[in-house]
């Protein structure tokens, strides 16, 4: 059984939401800032070491500018046919 954390559906989101904030030309403060959360905040949900559940997702993505669908389609891509949670 394949793990999220770490999982190559897990990875394809987390370079996703960097791609993105970077396109935008957001540093990690920057969006954090949008946050109201520290760049720490940022940086755990980058590395992968923090999940995201559905609703930070689409708060993320509002943030950086773009629609959440961008990002689950690079992680709907990635992610194995056979990933159990």
């Amino acid at each position: 059984m394949a793990k999220t954390i770490r999982s190559s559906g897990h990875e394809a989101l987390c370079d996703a939401l960097i791609a993105e904030r970077k396109a935008a030309g957001l540093t990690q403060a920057q969006l954090a800032n949008r946050l109201h959360r520290h760049q720490s905040f940022v940086a755990r949900v980058e590395s992968g070491e923090r999940r995201i559940d559905a609703v930070e997702l689409i708060v993320l993505a509002r943030a950086i500018g773009i629609d959440p669908a961008a990002l689950l389609s690079a992680t709907e891509a990635a992610t194995e046919n056979d990933h159990r949670i």
